[in-house]
């Protein structure tokens, strides 16, 4: 369900022969694809399984679905491709990603897939694009925050839950983090602060369906200045505010009436020299995670957790294991093509665009309407794709 123009192609082939099509411009290659499932999950491999070649100028995607051997043979136009594959099965996802493809000519590949599982803690939206002033003149960016949700039916506790930004900062940055024959890190380089929900293991029960608001910045009743903002002074409401570390009164004011002492987040550790919470308001990756057999204090003390960006050595970062991830999402900048891929497959096999900044855009997971019925509470779509589980909306639920 993508909220930007596509030229779909739906082709579910019972032979290895594809039908040419038709209307383009460019001449067609012949594109052969195997989707390889990981080991103890290779006799899931089937027919209607979907396979995305996505144009990486343009917005021009192709989606053709795996015959019963689990490969695909099309003829696609001239064009660097990124490929992408998700599948599920009871409790586990399947996503698989090539970053670039050059078809300009017959083109074989193979598509390894990863396997994740269902997170009990979900971002349901993240709003980082700031807003308009009106009817005063200018643009507001005090306002970024992230809604959390409980999608499984025990209760969770955000106690020690802990949150970051990758570094690349922006989509449209070259990742140096990726090797060049397009490997991601074997760590997630979080960029310029970690932080930590405090409490003593059961301090922040969260129900299952139940949402948590984390105020990036300003913790305040943004509305009362600028309409088109939103009210973060919430006793629900926890917020990213430390002046020692971040002194920058502008984006992080004293937290409102209805904030809560204890709702007041720790910074573990900064590593830039930014005097704000430094969150892209065009193309984040934001990532909810929590320590295992160590707390997060103790890691971030060890040596071989923090390095240098390769090429920038002002961008310091924390090297954070992936299977501490609980959940994550990829923004791209809806205004360029020269986006790169951050995340491997196994955490965001995908991502969502936001068109432009400044718009009160929200990134919004859709509600698997199906699967709420069932359960009682809300549940989300969780397919860690966020092609296929987000989408950009002005609508959000703390506007009312």
């Amino acid at each position: 369900m993508r909220r930007f123009p596509v030229i779909l192609l739906l082709l579910l082939l019972l032979t290895s022969a594809c039908e040419r099509q038709t209307g383009w411009s460019s001449p067609l290659h012949p594109v052969a694809v195997r989707v390889v499932y990981p080991e103890g999950y290779t006799e899931l491999t089937r027919a209607g399984v979907r396979v995305v070649f996505s144009m990486i100028a343009s917005s021009q995607n192709y989606v053709v679905l795996t015959d019963e051997s689990g490969c695909v043979n099309t003829q696609l136009p001239t064009g660097v491709y990124r490929v992408k594959v998700s599948d599920k099965a009871p409790d586990v996802f399947f996503n698989g990603l090539i970053s670039r493809c050059l078809v300009n000519g017959e083109c074989k590949m193979d598509v390894p897939l990863v396997v994740s599982k269902a997170s009990p803690l979900l971002i349901r939206e993240l709003y980082i694009g700031g807003c308009s002033k009106a009817p005063k003149e200018g643009t507001y960016q005090s306002d970024q925050y992230v809604l959390l949700h409980n999608n499984f039916d025990a209760v969770y506790y955000l106690d020690s839950l802990c949150f970051g930004t990758l570094s690349p900062y922006n989509s449209t940055a070259v990742n140096r983090w990726m090797s060049e024959d397009g490997k991601f890190p074997a760590f997630a380089p979080i960029t310029t602060a970690v932080w930590r929900f405090p409490g003593d293991g059961h301090s922040f029960p969260l129900a299952p369906g139940e949402d948590a608001i984390i105020a990036l910045r300003g913790a305040i009743d943004h509305t009362r200045e600028y309409p088109l903002s939103v009210n973060l002074n919430r006793p629900d409401c926890f917020v990213c505010y430390n002046l020692t570390y971040f002194p920058n009164t502008l984006y992080h004011p004293a937290p409102g009436d209805q904030i809560r002492q204890d709702h007041i987040l720790d910074v573990v550790i900064k590593t830039g020299q930014a005097n704000a919470n430094t969150v892209s308001i065009t193309s984040p990756t934001f990532l909810i995670f929590k320590a295992k057999g160590t707390s997060i204090e103790e890691w971030v003390s060890r040596e071989d957790a923090i390095a240098v960006t390769p090429g920038n050595s002002s961008d310091v970062v924390v090297k954070v294991p992936w299977d501490w991830v609980l959940d994550a999402v990829e923004v791209f900048n809806g205004s360029s093509s020269g986006n790169t891929k951050r995340l491997p497959p196994d955490q965001d096999a995908g991502f969502v665009f936001q068109s432009e900044p400044y718009k009160g855009y929200v990134l919004t997971r859709y509600v698997d309407e199906q699967e709420s019925t069932i359960a009682g509470f809300t549940v989300l779509m969780d397919s860690n794709n966020s092609n296929d589980d987000f989408y950009q909306s002005t609508q959000s639920l703390l506007r009312p």
